[in-house]
């Protein structure tokens, strides 16, 4: 009898999980059953709908340093299935690719779509049976093989399972998974954006530095990078990357905390003092408000002359030194205080799930429970955002379904 494999949910890691165990192993039936009506939901809304597929960092030692959780003991996996590996899976299956500046890779077509055709016409094309609306309950093992207890009562009967369920909010989802001794990091949110809802730069939304420097006070938490003004506060890739480094210490402060920004990134205030000087040296007579400096957004510019007090008919040779030194103050340590958080866009990340002091990582196999695998953001693994959390899911999953019939 041809072995029965059971892939417990239908996203990035579910999916590709399932195609690449049917490549590995065809004699193998292999189901997938996700909770939802919808396949590879994340898939869709990745990158605004573009899917941000992966990251160009084919460097295995520095790629695993953009992983809070998982960091250096991601190393090892992606030594077995590396970001150029994904680029060539999906290329090979006609999926054209595009590396942008930051770093980010997407499909040539700019659409989603294009990524979610690509697994969907392999899975039916290798003959994977896709069941939706099937919420798993329970795992039972009977007779050295697994039943999967689901929705109304039905159970289906496993050899081997690849679980790809993904992050999830609270921590009585992993309930199911605790009851087979597995530990659950309690989940808390990752990947967000800083609600600052007494911020006089509101009004300002839209406007964003190519390179700042953002600190949460009272921590040694800081980043740097594209900073983005918004309705609510602030975003980019600086804050996001935060929030994802200080996914847990930020949850204890219950997202109440106070942030510095350096909008000219890493300038120090030595440094920027002497660049001020010698501008208001050659240009004394320069109005300030309406001659921006260091290429910030010109409104950006005003406003951060506003709040040092400074009238918009002033000069440079008119500046007070009082005014002079907070308007350095402004440049480099702006502080706000942060007021709760938002989801960024679509994208619900979260750190949190399997530890992966329960998980072999050369195979993704479960110590707990033999023939039982995990792959994606199930685990206790996140990436900052640019594309690393899809890497992780593509690499478990590849990883688990070479090895899911793998004789001991």
């Amino acid at each position: 009898m041809n072995p029965k494999i059971y892939i417990i949910g239908g996203g990035a890691a579910g999916i590709f999980g399932a195609i690449n165990t049917k490549i590995h192993f065809p004699m193998a039936e292999i189901v997938v059953l996700e909770k939802s009506s919808k396949l590879l939901s994340k898939v869709k809304v990745s990158g605004g709908g573009r899917c941000n597929v992966t990251h160009a960092c084919f460097e295995n030692s520095q790629l695993v340093k953009f992983y809070p959780r998982g960091n250096k003991s991601l190393r090892k996996p992606f030594n077995q299935f590396s970001t150029q590996e994904t680029v060539d899976w999906f290329e090979k299956r006609g999926v054209k690719l595009k590396t942008e500046e930051d770093g980010r890779i997407f499909p040539t077509s700019n659409n989603s779509q294009t990524i979610i055709d690509c697994l969907l016409q392999e899975c039916e094309k290798l003959g994977i049976s896709i069941n939706k609306s099937v919420g798993v309950e329970s795992i039972s093992v009977v007779n050295e093989r697994f039943q999967i207890h689901v929705k109304g009562g039905q159970f289906f009967k496993a050899d081997r399972i690849l679980i790809a369920t993904g992050g999830q909010s609270k921590a009585q989802a992993y309930d199911w998974l605790s009851q087979l001794n597995h530990h659950i990091k309690d989940p808390v949110p990752s990947l967000f954006t800083f609600n600052v809802p007494d911020s006089d730069f509101k009004d300002l939304a839209g406007i964003s530095v190519p390179h700042a420097q953002v600190k949460i006070l009272g921590s040694k938490l800081n980043d740097c990078g594209p900073l983005l003004i918004t309705h609510w506060g602030f975003s980019g890739p600086a804050v996001l990357k935060l929030s994802a480094w200080g996914a847990r210490e930020l949850h204890l402060r219950d997202y109440n905390f106070s942030i510095h920004i350096n909008w000219l990134g890493e300038v120090s205030e030595e440094g920027l003092k002497d660049q001020l000087l010698q501008f208001k040296k050659e240009h004394p007579k320069k109005v300030i408000s309406s001659n921006p400096l260091f290429d910030l957004p010109r409104r950006l510019w005003a406003r951060l002359v506003d709040t040092a007090l400074i009238s918009n008919e002033k000069r440079w040779v008119d500046i007070s030194k009082k005014q002079f030194n907070k308007l350095i103050e402004g440049l480099i340590r702006s502080e706000f205080k942060v007021k709760g958080k938002t989801t960024f866009k679509e994208e619900f990340v979260t750190c949190g799930g399997i530890s992966l002091k329960d998980i072999n990582l050369q195979t993704m196999e479960s110590k707990k429970q033999p023939g039982i695998f995990f792959a994606g953001e199930v685990l206790d693994v996140d990436g900052v955002t640019g594309g690393f959390n899809f890497q992780h899911a593509w690499t478990s999953a590849f990883i688990a379904s070479k090895n899911i019939l793998a004789p001991d």
